[in-house]
């Protein structure tokens, strides 16, 4: 049974992210997305060296939202969580910016 609060898409989508890394150096990287809920997501390919708490800004075609880094994989898949201020991006239930054909995982 899943423990999820938020529903969730299977899908992965390019997504253009950006940050300071745990050298204090600036990065750009363009990743994929998935596993998205209206709040969070997992970046996968990601190159940077990051670390939980790290900040990054997250941008999906015109919209962008800053996230907080959850988890990190040695792989280089990471987990994100969207800033309580920041406005729902991957627009799940809305109809935004996603592809009309997709795979519900996790409903509740």
């Amino acid at each position: 049974m899943d423990r999820r609060r938020e529903r969730r898409l299977n899908l992965e989508l390019p997504v253009r992210i950006w940050g300071v890394d745990r050298m204090a150096r600036p990065f750009a990287e363009i990743v994929r997305v998935g596993n998205v809920s209206n709040c969070g997501a997992v970046l996968i390919g990601m190159r940077s060296k990051v670390q939980a708490g790290d900040l990054l800004d997250v941008q999906l075609g015109g919209s962008r939202a800053q996230f907080r880094i959850v988890w990190m994989s040695l792989s280089g898949e990471a987990g994100i969580q969207a800033l309580a201020f920041e406005s729902p991006i991957f627009g799940i239930g809305m109809g935004i910016g996603l592809p009309k054909v997709f795979e519900m995982v996790g409903t509740g």
